[in-house]
């Protein structure tokens, strides 16, 4: 008997255990095959629509006027006004270069034209006098109380007074244009805005030395941007000079600029085999130059499969919408989107025309469930 039992009981622990499994491996099974059902979501139809055929050129926002300045002269930086996104206005001293030379240059150039004047001032009164003893001598010349010999060395006394006065006048022009320039190279020291907009790049500090042509100061104007982007080849005949462009740019979501094509560079690119094409922006405070942005070029119409923007989920850099299959059953699906057209956006693939998608699911996971529309 005891052997029999002891056969017996581990047999039976055998059956319960695996009696234990099976309930609970159905229990989950049962609750696996119940997706849980979600109340209230709004669902949409995927359209089919004619919307116009878009060409998108990315490129990038410039200011309408930049600048790089560089001083003319060499010399040390004693002092810079400025830093980046500083607001300057036309004319403002952004920069000093130390001036000790060229103010020295100055009062060299003063003094000699101090100097040229009083020779000119020397050579003046020596050609009223030689020209007024030739009058004397002009009448007693008439009156035969001179000698034609005597007659000459006085016209001759009068013609070289008035050539050493052109020549005193001829050094005092020069002592000026000198000065001028020495005028001009103490100018050179104090380095100025050419027009009012903000600093965007400071290079230098005090105490560099600055030499021609090495930028101290970017700066650029605000208030006006272009969009400066590239169409291929085989696009430009989709645009033309003054035509209106609409563009669109991220750091502006809610809305569209329109532009004007104000400059296509007739040489294209040899290596992309693109052209450049500049759109003259509107004013707004949003625009900064460096962004990205796009520019709409209108080809002409296309039926395409659109759906509300809001119907689109971000997965990482991938689009997705949830379908709802014949079940009732939420499935993520990822598809390739265009262009948007007022709240609506194309969907390129992955979608077909009067599939049913959640029109706004936000932030939640509906994968796998029941939607219930009421």
């Amino acid at each position: 008997m005891k052997r029999y039992f002891s056969i017996l009981f581990p047999a039976l622990t055998l059956l319960l255990i695996a009696g234990t499994l099976t309930s609970c491996s159905s229990q989950k099974t049962e609750s696996a095959a119940t997706p849980e059902v979600v109340h209230g979501v709004q669902l949409s139809q995927a359209a089919s629509a004619e919307i116009p055929d878009v060409l998108e050129a990315p490129g990038t926002v410039q200011a309408f006027e930049t600048a790089q300045l560089a001083p003319q002269i060499m010399g040390t930086i004693v002092a810079v006004n400025v830093h980046a996104g500083d607001r300057v206005s036309r004319g403002q001293v952004l920069a000093v270069i130390d001036d000790a030379q060229p103010a020295a240059g100055v009062a060299r150039a003063e003094a000699a034209v101090a100097a040229a004047n009083h020779q000119v001032a020397a050579a003046e009164s020596q050609y009223a006098l030689a020209k007024s003893t030739f009058a004397r001598y002009q009448s007693l010349f008439d009156k035969h109380s001179v000698s034609p010999q005597e007659f000459d060395v006085v016209k001759t006394q009068v013609e070289a007074a008035s050539a050493q006065r052109d020549m005193a006048k001829s050094g005092q022009a020069q002592a000026a244009a000198a000065l001028t320039q020495a005028r001009t190279m103490l100018s050179y020291t104090k380095i100025r805005a050419p027009f009012n907009g903000a600093v965007t790049v400071r290079s230098a500090d005090p105490g560099a030395l600055a030499s021609p042509g090495m930028p101290i100061l970017t700066i650029e104007s605000t208030g006006r941007y272009r969009l400066e982007t590239s169409v291929d080849e085989s696009q430009m005949q989709y645009v033309h000079l003054g035509e209106k462009v609409k563009a669109r740019f991220d750091t502006i979501p809610d809305k569209e600029l329109s532009g004007t094509i104000s400059q296509i560079i007739p040489a294209a690119d040899p290596g992309s085999r693109n052209f450049v094409v500049k759109i003259d922006l509107p004013a707004d405070p949003a625009l900064r130059s460096g962004i990205f942005g796009r520019a709409l070029f209108v080809r002409g119409q296309q039926n395409a499969t659109i759906l509300p923007q809001t119907a689109v989920v971000n997965r990482g850099a991938l689009q997705a919408v949830y379908v709802i299959n014949s079940n009732k059953l939420a499935q993520l699906r990822y598809v390739t989107t265009g262009h948007t057209t007022g709240d609506s956006v194309v969907i390129l693939s992955g979608l077909s025309p009067n599939e049913t998608v959640v029109t706004a699911p936000g932030d939640r996971e509906l994968a796998g469930k029941r939607i219930e529309v009421q």
